[in-house]
């Protein structure tokens, strides 16, 4: 489970961030997905709500409800902090850059990239050793 020490620090986080107890809305759901009955039939899945600005978290991670709950306030302090500080996460530009990567190339750029690896085709023609006519 889950060390004192990381509770202390996690509650102290909290503390300087000004993140209250009182001001979070917390809810147990029943979790979903994979993990059988178990966590079918239990409500280990932790919503988070904090009031004064609205940011929700819901975490699933794990079977333990206690360890969600932990998660769960962890990734809460880290929104808090991206929120104050606008600055993105390591999750945030990694989903940007799936989305640039996915998304589809101009016409003009598409025919850069064709015109480009035809001059690089034709160079590579031009490699081939020289045919003899017997």
């Amino acid at each position: 489970m889950i060390s004192q020490e990381k509770i202390e620090e996690l509650s102290r986080r909290m503390e300087t961030l000004g993140i209250h107890e009182d001001d979070l809305i917390e809810k147990f759901i029943l979790g979903s997905g994979r993990g059988g009955q178990k966590v079918n039939k239990t409500s280990s899945c932790v919503y988070l709500k904090h009031i004064p600005t609205g940011i929700e978290v819901k975490c699933q991670q794990d079977r333990s409800r206690e360890l969600n709950r932990y998660i769960a306030r962890r990734e809460l302090c880290d929104r808090f902090e991206s929120q104050i500080n606008k600055v993105k996460s390591q999750k945030q530009h990694q989903m940007e850059k799936i989305r640039r990567q996915k998304r589809r190339r101009s016409r003009r750029s598409k025919d850069k990239m064709l015109t480009n690896k035809k001059h690089h085709g034709e160079k590579k023609s031009l490699r081939q050793s020289p045919q003899s006519y017997e």
